[in-house]
C-alpha cells in the first residue's frame, strides 16, 4: 500500500463512527466533512517519508502516528476559519465547518478532532510504551505551547509580533513535529530530525505567501489576499515576488543538506522536491504577477 493510500485508511478508521448510536450525528457529519476529501496530506506524508527512510519496522505505530497529526492539522483549520479567526467562508474548494454547519459545531468539530489524535496514538501505549508516549508528547508540544500552533495563533492578537516565533509555531511547528515523529515511530533520535522539519515549514510558509499573493480564489480554493486583509507579514510583501522565489529556493537547498544519514536518504531527497513542486506555483501563475 502506498503512502497516500496507508494514510487515508487510517484516517477513515480514527473517523468511523458506524454502530455509535449515541454520537451526535451533525458532529459526526462535520469531523467527516472536515477531513474529506482533504488537502494533499503534506504532513502526514513527510512523516511517513522519514519513518520509511528510517526502516519503518512499526508500520502501525507510523500510521497511527500520521493520522493523529492529520487529524491536529485538520483541527487546527477548522479553528482557524472560525469568524474569531480568519472569518474564511471557503476551505479545500468547499464551504468551511463554520459555514456548512454553523460555529458551534465547528468549535466541537476542531476539539473532537485534537481528542481523537491523541486517543488514537494512546491506543498503541500497550503494544508500543516508549514510542507511543514520546509521539503523544511531540505531537501535544507542537500543537499546544509555547512552541505550538496554538502559540502560533496567539501571535496574531498581541500588539508587537515576534516574526520568527510567529512562523514557526503557526506553520513550522508540525513540520518539525512530522520529521520528529516520523524518526520516533521507527526508532531513531527525533532531535537529528529537527533541522529538516524547521527548513519544509519555512518553505511552506514561503510557499504560502507567494500563492497568497498570486493565485485566484479559484486556484487556492480558499480566498485569496488574506495576508494584506488581516495585516499579516507576507514574504512577497517584503521582498517581492523573485526575492520569494530565491528564497523558497534556497530554504529547500537547505532542506535536503539537512537530511540525517538513513538507510532512505535518496527516497527521502526526492521526496521533498515533490512536495516543494506541488507547493510552488506554477510558471505561469508566476509570470502573471
Amino acid at each position: 500500500m502506498g503512502i497516500h493510500a496507508r494514510i487515508q485508511a487510517e484516517i477513515a478508521k480514527s473517523v468511523q463512527f458506524d454502530g455509535h448510536s449515541h454520537m451526535p450525528n451533525t458532529l459526526a457529519q462535520a469531523m467527516e466533512y472536515a477531513v474529506f476529501p482533504g488537502g494533499a496530506r503534506i504532513r502526514p506524508t513527510i512523516l511517513l517519508s522519514v519513518a520509511l527512510a528510517c526502516g519503518d519496522d512499526q508500520p502501525d505505530l507510523t500510521d497511527a502516528a500520521a493520522c493523529a497529526l492529520e487529524l491536529v492539522h485538520c483541527a487546527s483549520l477548522v479553528h482557524d476559519d472560525l469568524p474569531c479567526f480568519d472569518n474564511s467562508d471557503m476551505r479545500r474548494g468547499k464551504p468551511t465547518v463554520h459555514r456548512a454547519f454553523g460555529e458551534p459545531i465547528a468549535v466541537l468539530t476542531g476539539d473532537s478532532l485534537i481528542i481523537k489524535a491523541f486517543e488514537h496514538l494512546a491506543l498503541h501505549c500497550t503494544t508500543s510504551p516508549d514510542r507511543a508516549g514520546r509521539l503523544i508528547a511531540h505531537l501535544a508540544e507542537y500543537a499546544g505551547t509555547p512552541n505550538g500552533i496554538c502559540a502560533g495563533q496567539a501571535w496574531e492578537s498581541e500588539p508587537n509580533i515576534d516574526l520568527s516565533a510567529y512562523h514557526r509555531s503557526k506553520t513550522g511547528a508540525l513540520f518539525i513535529a512530522a520529521t520528529q515523529m516520523g524518526a520516533i515511530a521507527a526508532g531513531q533520535n527525533a532531535d537529528e530530525w529537527s533541522d529538516l522539519g524547521a527548513y519544509i515549514g519555512e518553505a511552506f510558509q514561503v510557499a504560502d505567501d507567494l500563492r497568497d499573493v498570486l493565485c485566484t480564489t479559484a486556484e487556492l480554493g480558499k480566498p485569496m489576499g488574506q495576508d494584506a486583509i488581516n495585516n499579516r507579514p507576507n514574504a512577497v510583501a517584503q521582498l517581492g515576488v523573485a526575492g520569494a522565489m530565491e528564497k523558497l529556493n534556497d530554504i529547500l537547498a537547505c532542506a535536503i543538506a539537512s537530511i540525517p544519514a538513513c538507510p532512505g536518504e535518496q527516497a527521502l531527497a526526492k521526496m521533498v522536491r515533490m512536495q516543494a513542486d506541488s507547493i510552488m506555483p506554477s510558471a505561469d501563475i508566476v509570470q502573471r504577477a
